[in-house]
């Protein structure tokens, strides 16, 4: 990871944009994505999201262009295969959005999304995203730590975990007709993972709002871990004292953990994860441990058995 000064990057530094898309492109994002008011006024995916500053926590690998991160993506609720999100995920109304914060915490509220924004400075952060199906992107995401939210519901002793789950509508999310998971989606950290500094929730990406088919209008980034756990669209976060059982855990307990940190050493049952393929090359390339993240969270598992907490 390289670490710069803050005003020596700008947000337009990290990729040119005229390499991305033109204003015809532009025009079928937003349509694709739908509408969604945004602080003041109205906006849509590929709307500029306001405050946005580049930090320190920025890669030396090349971003994958926009369009690949806007039209490859797993995003169940609106399909199985990769471009499914992007040619359904119009359905989805992104205002009004609340999310609901409840459980082992002080002060449980009900938070309006426009609020949210304004809780913290928007962070520009370049992240690696790993799928546990070998493939692989580089995305500069829009938000600020996931720890703003924690710290502000003040948890109780007793919080260990927390858990995040997806909206529940099949008129807005026509793959949930379908019984491939059990709906809602539900996904977990524990506590200490997800008050973490690399722990975002995230808004938006290339700095603009988030597209429908990419997690709108909010969604948790692990960056150290398997994309499955990123949870998108998010209604409701639950402080827990046990472990929750999450939707890939259930539906596979042989093949997703509740912990899903990028191990290159621990295959899945019905592929090795030591290699992935970036989106965009030819060649696959390493996996690096916690996604090459380890100098930053491997502590966190100091001691632990990740073949078997997995």
């Amino acid at each position: 990871m390289i670490k710069r000064n803050n005003a020596a990057i700008q947000a337009s530094e990290i990729t040119p944009r005229e390499l991305f898309y033109g204003r015809r492109r532009f025009m079928q994002m937003a349509a694709g994505a739908g509408a969604a008011a945004m602080l003041s006024g109205a906006a849509s995916a590929g709307d500029k999201l306001a405050g946005a500053k580049s930090t320190a926590y920025m890669l030396p690998d090349k971003p994958t262009p926009l369009e690949d991160v806007t039209r490859y993506n797993n995003f169940y609720e609106f399909g199985v295969d990769k471009e499914s999100p992007a040619k359904s995920a119009g359905s989805l109304k992104t205002r009004p959005w609340r999310v609901a914060v409840e459980g082992e915490v002080q002060k449980p509220g009900v938070f309006d999304i426009d609020a949210m924004l304004r809780w913290a400075p928007m962070e520009e952060r370049v992240y690696r995203l790993r799928c546990v199906e070998g493939w692989s992107m580089v995305v500069p995401w829009l938000g600020f730590p996931l720890a703003e939210l924690i710290k502000r519901v003040e948890p109780t002793g007793n919080a260990k975990f927390v858990e995040f789950v997806t909206l529940h509508d099949a008129e807005q999310m026509p793959g949930q007709r379908s019984g491939v998971l059990e709906w809602p989606y539900r996904e977990g950290l524990r506590i200490d993972e997800a008050m973490h500094p690399l722990t975002l929730l995230t808004f938006g990406l290339y700095g603009e709002v988030l597209p429908n088919q990419n997690g709108a209008p909010v969604r948790v980034i692990v960056p150290w871990k398997y994309g499955f756990k990123s949870v998108k669209s998010i209604v409701k976060i639950r402080l827990l004292e046990q472990q929750p059982v999450t939707s890939w855990m259930q539906a596979g307990p042989r093949e997703y953990g509740f912990y899903a940190n990028v191990n290159p050493a621990v295959d899945h049952p019905r592929w090795s994860q030591a290699r992935e393929r970036r989106i965009g090359e030819f060649l696959k390339r390493p996996t690096l441990p916690f996604n090459g993240y380890a100098d930053q969270v491997a502590g966190l598992y100091a001691g632990m058995d990740l073949a078997r907490y997995f």
